[in-house]
């Protein structure tokens, strides 16, 4: 046996059907309980018990319980990046599953990666910031970063970027968008955006999914400060 990171176990618990049904539920960044969990993934309770068990051994999911209820998360941020980059891989390589139906064009125009925005305004996003170079490219973890007019950009627009530094997460990260194939913004940055799009009144989290709905006003708005070149 080789030294070095076990990536055949962490395969092995994303693998199974049923458990990467599991993951993608959690991939609104909402703590579900088992039971809703179980009818995600189309199992029983007793078997998604033994699922999210195996889940937690692998440090995947987190558990909190409330009453008489448990909840469960993804057990952080890394996850959910890693799972939208698998899922971008999927698409790569053709291994889609059956489309079921509008909410699928809705999921690949703007939806949350767990605690971030995707989708193709996240992407134009991304993109305008490093047009701008408010971006730069960094040997810290994370391999991104702000410039000193990144920074300047981002405060003005109400980012707490004092509060984002006193975290361990980095800043500022890459996420693959697997419905795009193009990178938008991850991070405790990718995060803060998101509240302040949702502070600012301009998009919507869809009920029990992952789907993000722009108004018109947020979209005006979003064009306006994320200019693409080419408008």
């Amino acid at each position: 046996m080789k030294d070095g990171p076990d990536i055949a176990r962490i395969g092995a618990l994303i693998g199974d059907p049923a458990r990467a049904n599991i993951l993608s539920a959690l991939m609104s960044g909402k703590a579900l309980t088992a039971t809703e969990l179980a009818a995600e993934a189309g199992i029983t309770g007793q078997t998604a018990s033994s699922h999210l068990k195996k889940l937690q051994e692998g440090g995947l999911l987190v558990q909190a319980k409330q009453g008489r209820h448990r909840y469960f998360t993804l057990s952080g941020p890394d996850v959910g990046t890693t799972l939208e980059a698998l899922m971008g891989l999927a698409a790569r390589k053709g291994h889609l599953r059956t489309r079921t139906g509008p909410r699928d064009p809705a999921m690949r125009t703007s939806r949350v990666c767990y605690d971030h925005l995707a989708g193709d305004m996240a992407v134009r996003i991304f993109d305008s910031l490093q047009t701008r170079d408010f971006l730069k490219i960094t040997q810290d973890k994370g391999g991104l970063g702000l410039t000193a007019s990144g920074e300047d950009f981002v405060t003005g627009f109400g980012v707490d970027l004092a509060g984002l530094r006193l975290s361990r997460r980095p800043i500022c990260r890459a996420c693959l968008d697997w419905s795009e194939r193009r990178n938008h913004l991850a991070g405790s940055l990718g995060a803060a955006l998101l509240v302040r799009f949702q502070e600012e009144g301009w998009l919507r989290r869809e009920k029990d999914s992952r789907v993000v709905h722009i108004s018109s006003h947020g979209h005006e708005n979003l064009n306006r400060l994320f200019p693409s070149s080419l408008d």
